[in-house]
């Protein structure tokens, strides 16, 4: 875990300055791809799952480690060579489970919040999933493990072989060449995030593309098919935590409803998407029918919602960093109560992205949940050490967010109400 969170440390400004610079850019080209508030949302998820990977907060049935053990045939050194195998299997692995994910009722929850902006910029691969809570496909590993790739590797090269995957969420650059024959580019990766019928589950390579052309899988980005973004039930909310668990949800209320026992049970390992007979008519669910017809979530903002928003993240950010950086001195089981303060906030400056009237009552369990820290602990986790003064922030900060909560909902909310309503 601190080894992680120390390499996330290193990523993350990375990662923020290439939004930066990609945000930027397309406003100065007068094609800006990235609208702040989606950004923001996409930013949060990245926030959970990366809370979520850092506490550990997930169950591998078969480890890497215990393959290893079992059935290698011969052991590698961690040299570049086993480096080099390493990558290439984590790329094939990373091909099936993707694809899997797309293809499986139950698989697509942990997916669906990756596609869920309509947007297609750099901030939104960073929409990855906190539901992702048990990893079922080690045994693709198994090349690896045969020929004895030391755990260490696998450990090291999963993380690069992900960041590695976030340059191509872009729509500025176009087709790329000679390079569109051997890696994924950001005009493949456009088909596979796109709704066109034409584009749908195509594209699920990571690295190198040749696997959608080895398997069947592959589609060119067609110049007379502009690539429409986002998911066909769309998430219509701006909150990661529930973007999350939306698709398991209908699931579940699908397999409850159903008559049939056959249906309760075969609704979790049918085809993404596949309801019980008549449930579309019984049970209707928002879905997009026409691509090319439909109205993007949360357009209408005022300026102060969206700056605010911004502000929270980059708040929550450097609440995050503190975390990462000091998880062996804030220690278990108080890593937990920090990671849960975390959720709280994403999920409270979420529910006021969304315009919810309940988003004070977030806040207000935002803010007793902090006072129960302080008054416990005496401190911020040991930040007094370094900042003397954290306590008063951290007490003002909240006060602050809270009654701005309150103003959004009492008085801006329905402004921007009355003004849709005169026009």
């Amino acid at each position: 875990m601190e080894e992680y969170g120390k390499i996330l440390i290193i990523a993350t400004p990375v990662f923020l300055v290439l939004i930066i610079i990609e945000k930027i850019y397309g406003i100065y080209k007068k094609d800006d791809t990235a609208p702040l508030i989606d950004s923001v949302s996409s930013i949060s998820s990245g926030i959970t799952n990366s809370v979520k990977d850092v506490l550990g907060l997930s169950l591998t049935f078969i480890s890497y480690e215990w393959l290893v053990s079992k059935i290698a045939v011969y052991h590698l050194e961690a040299n570049v060579l086993s480096y080099c195998i390493a990558f290439f299997v984590i790329d094939f692995y990373g091909y099936w489970s993707h694809r899997l994910a797309h293809q499986i009722n139950f698989l697509w929850n942990k997916h669906a919040i990756h596609h869920s902006s309509e947007e297609f910029n750099l901030a939104c691969a960073l929409r990855q999933p906190v539901a992702s809570l048990v990893n079922l496909f080690t045994f693709l590993l198994i090349p690896a493990a045969l020929i004895g790739v030391p755990a260490t590797v696998i450990a090291i090269t999963l993380p690069l072989h992900l960041f590695l995957q976030f340059w191509y969420h872009t729509k500025h650059i176009k087709k790329m060449g000679f390079i569109e024959h051997i890696l994924v580019t950001p005009s493949h990766h456009r088909v596979h995030h796109a709704i066109n019928p034409e584009y749908l589950d195509k594209n699920h390579s990571q690295i190198f593309i040749f696997w959608d052309k080895l398997f069947g899988t592959f589609q060119e980005e067609l110049d007379d098919v502009p690539p429409v973004f986002g998911i066909t039930r769309p998430a219509n909310t701006w909150n990661p935590i529930r973007i999350n668990f939306q698709h398991l949800t209908l699931l579940i209320k699908d397999a409850w409803r159903a008559p049939k026992w056959k249906d309760k049970l075969s609704i979790w390992f049918k085809p993404t998407g596949w309801r019980p007979e008549n449930f579309e008519e019984l049970f209707p669910v928002n879905k997009i029918e026409n691509v090319y017809e439909f109205e993007k979530y949360g357009t209408q903002n005022s300026k102060k919602l969206i700056y605010w928003s911004v502000a929270q993240v980059l708040l929550t950010l450097l609440f995050v960093t503190y975390l990462f950086d000091n998880i062996a001195k804030i220690g278990l089981p108080n890593i937990f109560i920090y990671g849960f303060f975390i959720l709280i906030t994403i999920y409270s400056y979420s529910e006021l992205m969304d315009k919810s009237k309940y988003a004070p009552f977030w806040e207000g369990f935002r803010f007793i949940t902090a006072i129960a820290i302080l008054s416990y602990y005496g401190d911020w986790f040991g930040l007094n050490s370094i900042f003397p003064f954290s306590n008063s922030v951290i007490i003002g900060y909240l006060t602050l967010s809270f009654f701005v909560s309150v103003y959004f909902v009492s008085v801006d909310f329905k402004t921007d109400s009355n003004q849709l309503i005169n026009s």
